[in-house]
């Protein structure tokens, strides 16, 4: 029970990856707040898996959240930033300017948001820990998806920023880049199944990772006492996927 008396919020709880790290957190003590755009699932996945659900859009209720979470606990622990809107597959020259602000509304402002409303309580406590969800497109600028792979590297940048400021607070903040079966992974490869089955093939170990089995013991360990003097750390839990780098290729019509 690593996280026992605990108290965290994820974003994007309702389903994938948030979902299994919303799970084990239930599982090793915490008391958890879900927080999600999709209000029937985000009720539904809290009753199953024994946490508490506020509905939330990111790009302009996430301080709301983190509110409703000190309201209904009385304090917050844990932040994990990882809410994500979804995106479709095209070349940099087709993207817009809406796709982009859509993408930093959800991907970075989002969490600036909650961290600034967390940042009070955490900082009287002495004790917090900020967990951001980021990706090896934007490590690796894959290709079809920059709005995303910006977004995701503006939000690990604004997270160890953070940790070197917060430091001294108490405070912790580290990155986590997962090679998971993710909601976003599953909506592109609804219509795209070879995109699937790439990852997996391209993946060293062969596989995508399971988000409660092999994502979130990793954000467990970052979320504990024993994190305590780890910060400003981009973490791995990729299968070995960031060793070479990911080959990532699709097919994009021009």
């Amino acid at each position: 029970m690593q996280l026992d008396g605990r108290v965290a919020l994820v974003t994007g709880g309702a389903e994938g990856i948030g979902r299994g790290i919303a799970k084990r957190f239930v599982d090793e003590g915490a008391r958890v707040m879900i927080a999600d755009l999709n209000a029937g699932q985000g009720e539904q996945t809290a009753k199953e898996i024994g946490a508490c659900f506020v509905p939330c859009d990111v790009r302009t209720q996430a301080s709301d959240a983190v509110a409703s979470t000190i309201a209904a606990f009385g304090t917050l622990d844990v932040l994990v930033n990882n809410a994500w809107g979804g995106g479709e597959l095209s070349r940099v020259e087709n993207k817009t300017r809406a796709g982009f602000d859509s993408a930093f509304g959800v991907g970075f402002f989002g969490p600036y948001d909650a961290m600034r409303a967390a940042f009070p309580v955490m900082k009287a406590k002495g004790w917090g820990r900020i967990i951001s969800m980021c990706s090896l497109n934007g490590v690796n600028a894959h290709i079809g998806s920059v709005e995303y792979n910006a977004a995701k590297e503006a939000l690990r940048t604004l997270t160890r920023t953070a940790a070197r400021e917060w430091a001294a607070t108490g405070i912790v903040a580290n990155v986590i880049c997962p090679a998971a079966v993710s909601a976003a992974l599953e909506r592109v490869t609804a219509t795209n199944p070879e995109i699937g089955e790439m990852a997996a093939a391209t993946n060293p170990m062969g596989r995508m990772g399971d988000p409660y089995d092999d994502v979130a013991p990793v954000a467990v360990f970052l979320a504990s006492e024993g994190a305590r003097y780890l910060t400003g750390n981009t973490l791995f839990v990729d299968g070995g996927s960031h060793i070479n780098g990911l080959a990532w290729a699709p097919e994009l019509p021009a």
